[in-house]
């Protein structure tokens, strides 16, 4: 089993991603579907171009969403003094980028690479936002700020904390759904059942030390309402990702079984309450400890795509699996990465079934920001470059979001000053 470090500890977290970069990913013989099984069709690499981006300070942690009505939002953490922060969002259109703007501010919050805030778009055309707060002294005490606009991100409502534990706990990896009925829905890993264990409780007593997954939503007034619990033991510093179906909400995140087995699971929201969690797939890795490597999302309608990282045997791969009944059920996942994998992955459905997956790849010497097309029917285009970066925990997650026939892209190149960077690559013959 190898070890790994939570999030927490930084100077672990690199030697595992070196480790990652030295093995070479192979086929996954428990897939159903693989590159060196499908059948042969026409090839179609993407093209990058680098392109412009709306940030231009000490920028980093991006993050793109798209809205129904045709248009992209980009948000990102801005450094504006030494201990100050900001979170700045920016809105794509045909006429190309509206000038950014300030969503909040301030010397208290919790930054972290792998930890960011997002902006999306709601049902009634409003916006929301989450950051995150520091609420004690300890390192990990930090809250989840929900806040909303009416008017465009002009201006914004007074912060909501979505969970009510009061516990100076960790709160955060926040996914947040745009609700049919204008709602914000947010899902998050909750600390608050670890407490006992920093106060020196039994960290083997049941559900002591262990992360929660919980929800609740919130409506335009500020009200909280729905809130649950959707697993009582998940992994502890993993992205969550979620995403609405024809049906409702699903979320998707890695677990954590008794016998540190951290596969990811989903679990799905119908007729107001939400199910039992579900693996996507059993890829049976034992680890005894957090890779800081979240799965991604992506829905449209009843399509469902879920993309994620996995190092079962000692062998780091990038696999993705495809629904056609929101969620219910996954087919049997496909390799997405050409080696060397170290994962943080995002997923994107295009119009024709197919699905873009893009991911981090690398070693000690180097490393890559990659993109490659999966079909529905299981087959791989080429995999293309997005850009050159390291693998280093400061380059942070990349991200990327469809704007008619253009997808984008969006991650951080770190440096003194980082800057948030983007590409972009025309789809038009995927239609």
């Amino acid at each position: 089993m190898k070890v790994w470090c939570m999030v927490r500890d930084c100077s672990l977290l690199v030697l595992g991603f070196l480790l990652i970069g030295c093995n070479r990913s192979t086929p996954d013989s428990s897939s159903s579907q693989n590159a060196s099984s499908s059948a042969p069709v026409a090839a179609q690499e993407l093209t990058i171009r680098v392109s412009e981006s709306p940030s231009d300070g000490d920028s980093r942690e991006p993050e793109l969403n798209a809205t129904q009505d045709g248009r992209i939002i980009l948000s990102w953490v801005e450094k504006v003094g030494e201990k100050r922060y900001a979170l700045r969002t920016a809105t794509l259109e045909d006429k190309g980028w509206s000038h950014a703007r300030t969503v909040a501010q301030g010397e208290n919050w919790f930054v972290n690479w792998a930890d960011f805030p997002s902006v999306i778009a709601l049902q009634d055309g409003s916006l929301a936002a989450h950051w995150l707060v520091k609420s004690g002294s300890g390192t990990y005490a930090y809250n989840v700020n929900i806040a909303r606009s009416k008017d465009g991100g002009k201006t914004w409502s007074k912060p909501i904390v979505p969970h009510l534990d009061n516990t100076q706990t960790e709160h955060g990896f926040v996914s947040l759904i745009p609700l049919q009925d204008g709602r914000v829905g947010a899902v998050w890993l909750d600390g608050r059942n670890m407490k006992d264990v920093k106060n020196g409780g039994d960290e083997h007593a049941p559900q002591a030390e262990s992360m929660t997954l919980r929800y609740a939503a919130i409506d335009a007034n500020g009200n909280l309402s729905d809130e649950a619990q959707l697993d009582e033991r998940v992994c502890e510093c993993c992205q969550t990702s979620a995403a609405l179906t024809s049906e409702g909400a699903i979320a998707v995140y890695r677990d954590r079984s008794q016998t540190e087995v951290r596969d990811i699971y989903s679990v799905r929201q119908g007729n107001g309450s939400w199910g039992a969690p579900r693996p996507v797939h059993s890829d049976n890795w034992e680890i005894n400890g957090c890779p800081v490597n979240g799965p991604s999302i992506a829905a449209d309608g009843r399509r469902v795509a879920v993309a994620w990282f996995t190092e079962t045997g000692d062998q780091p791969r990038v696999k993705v699996s495809f629904s056609d009944d929101a969620g219910v059920t996954f087919r049997g996942p496909v390799q997405v990465d050409d080696g060397e994998a170290t994962g943080r992955v995002d997923a994107l459905l295009l119009p024709d079934g197919s699905a873009l997956v893009c991911w981090m790849s690398g070693n000690a010497d180097g490393g890559a920001l990659k993109v490659r097309r999966v079909r529905s029917d299981g087959t791989l285009d080429p995999a293309a470059v997005i850009a050159k970066t390291d693998i280093s925990r400061s380059s942070g997650f990349p991200r990327m979001a469809r704007l008619g026939d253009e997808v984008h892209f969006a991650w951080t190149e770190f440096g003194t000053p980082s800057r948030v960077r983007m590409a972009a690559a025309n789809i038009s013959a995927y239609r």
